[in-house]
């Protein structure tokens, strides 16, 4: 840990994982997502694996979900976006793949979200626009977040960039973070580790961070 100007700047895994200072971000682990991915047991496994370790450890937990609007309060971009993850040329064609209550919608059975945990519900890639996650945080003191789920070259990679801009040090969990595309997700893995802003873990190592005894209330100064 490095001190100065009256900041504490920490450099590892080690000093960021700590339940005062980091907060777990479970990205869109939705049914009609996963319902696309060839590994999504593999991909769910960690997340979960992940997921319990953080819960042991005393770490606050938010999940997010992609919504889609209803075509007729839908804007632009929206449609835009549709027509073209839907490979579709006229907006009549479109069909909301993510509506509210709809079974697509929802969080895969496997992770049962706690009463204590929280949920935002996003239409947007980056989970810090329009959801009040970003204040959540702030609020909590929490100045880092590990972030898993689906899809790294869709939604996570935006998530970090835009976390990592609003002050906050993101920590991958590389293993626990799906995608469609292979390519893809490896040239956003390049571009992120690249950048220098996140913190790239994979499942075991955060997993014996997250359950390791905590002797303080807060971090180790």
């Amino acid at each position: 840990m490095q001190h100065g100007f009256g900041l504490d700047v920490p450099e590892t895994l080690e000093e960021i994982c700590h339940p005062a200072r980091m907060a777990l971000i479970v990205y869109d682990m939705q049914a009609g997502i996963l319902s696309q991915l060839s590994n999504a047991q593999a991909i769910t496994r960690e997340v979960v694996r992940v997921l319990n370790a953080a819960r042991a450890g005393g770490f606050r937990i938010f999940y997010t979900r992609h919504l889609s609007l209803p075509s007729e309060a839908a804007g632009v971009f929206q449609l835009r976006t549709a027509m073209a993850w839907q490979r579709v040329t006229r907006l009549d064609a479109v069909k909301p793949a993510f509506l509210r209550d709809s079974p697509s919608f929802q969080l895969v059975p496997e992770l049962e979200p706690r009463a204590s945990e929280v949920i935002f519900d996003k239409i947007a890639m980056s989970c810090f626009v329009g959801t009040p996650l970003d204040l959540a945080l702030r609020d909590c003191a929490i100045n880092a977040f590990a972030i898993m789920g689906v899809a790294l070259e869709v939604g996570i990679e935006p998530s970090v960039r835009h976390g990592a801009d609003l002050g906050y040090i993101p920590v991958v969990v590389e293993d626990a973070c799906g995608g469609r595309d292979l390519t893809a997700r490896q040239r956003s893995l390049a571009g992120l580790r690249f950048a220098g802003d996140a913190i790239m873990t994979e499942s075991e190592a955060i997993c014996r961070l997250l359950t390791r005894p905590h002797l303080a209330s807060s971090p180790d100064r």
